[in-house]
């Protein structure tokens, strides 16, 4: 019994060591830079950008860990295609878009088609389903 206490004790610690130093590594990394293929978008300029055509917008915060994860793959989605465009808000600095679109956790992937939201993603996808979801929106 006794035994089973420590390896269980001994587990617990470890995980939560784990645990810390994944929660440090995350706070501290450096934000990944914008592909040159990727729109950054305001106030200002959002529903004139998006007005034609397919956009996939990310919707992000420079603290967000998981916004950290999902910029990579977003990065390389902008480079092997042109049949869509991606954009990036932050939220921010853009506080009236994420309203506006009921956006409540980051990231949140919209999709837009002609201007209109046709498509949501909330949370870190693998490029897979990012791609199945924006192409089902292209063929719709």
């Amino acid at each position: 019994m006794t035994t089973t206490l420590i390896i269980i004790g001994t587990f617990l610690v470890v995980l939560v060591v784990m645990i810390t130093i994944n929660y440090y590594k995350m706070k501290n990394a450096k934000p990944v830079e914008n592909s040159k293929n990727i729109k950054v978008f305001n106030n200002k300029n959002f529903a004139m950008a998006t007005k034609k055509g397919v956009f996939l917008v990310d919707f992000w915060a420079p603290w967000c860990g998981p916004c950290k994860i999902i910029a990579p793959v977003l990065n390389e989605i902008a480079e092997s295609r042109n049949d869509f465009s991606i954009g990036k808000v932050n939220v921010d600095q853009n506080q009236q878009l994420a309203q506006k679109y009921k956006v409540r956790n980051i990231p949140t992937l919209l999709i837009f088609k002609d201007g209109k939201e046709a498509g949501r993603i909330v949370g870190v996808k693998p490029k897979r389903s990012i791609l199945k979801e924006v192409e089902a929106v292209i063929a719709g």
